[in-house]
């Protein structure tokens, strides 16, 4: 059991799987924190992937790593939770084998401010880049995340 699911590109070469946390609302906060680090997209070349997979295995943490990378053929996309989610240039543009509302739990604020937390301290953005991206007072508001992974 997990809450999987399949990212790619329309060219459907590579995916990323996630087994944990491939809601609709981890997704878009995990392409988002990508647009925010000024990461090249995935359909441009393979560092892309490379990223996003270091961006995602470090907020999972040494215990729950559970992130993988694959031909897209070879990943589990009718997964029975979220399916695929098609992305261009770090934006959902398409999804597949998904039938079930969309996941909307976690407010993105909190999910960008746990993402950033999780990456070396070297590696992080900041608060301000993330408010500043939001454009919300809202989000000021919700200083420490109230989920688990």
């Amino acid at each position: 059991m997990g809450n999987r699911a399949v990212i790619t590109t329309r060219e459907k070469k590579i995916g990323v799987y996630l087994h944990w946390n491939g809601g609709r609302d981890s997704v878009e906060a995990f392409l988002a924190y990508c647009i925010l680090a000024d990461i090249r997209p995935p359909e441009r070349d393979c560092y892309g992937w490379a990223r996003l997979c270091q961006i995602i295995a470090n907020f999972f943490g040494p215990d729950g790593l559970s992130v993988g990378i694959d031909l897209y053929e070879r990943l589990d996309t009718a997964n029975g939770d979220n399916g695929v989610y098609v992305i261009e240039r770090w934006k959902i543009v398409e999804r597949l084998y998904h039938d079930y509302p969309e996941q909307d739990t976690y407010s993105l604020c909190e999910l960008l401010l746990a993402i950033d937390a999780a990456q070396p301290s070297d590696q992080q953005l900041g608060e301000e880049l993330i408010y500043q991206y939001l454009d919300s007072s809202a989000c000021r508001k919700s200083a420490s995340p109230s989920f688990s992974t």
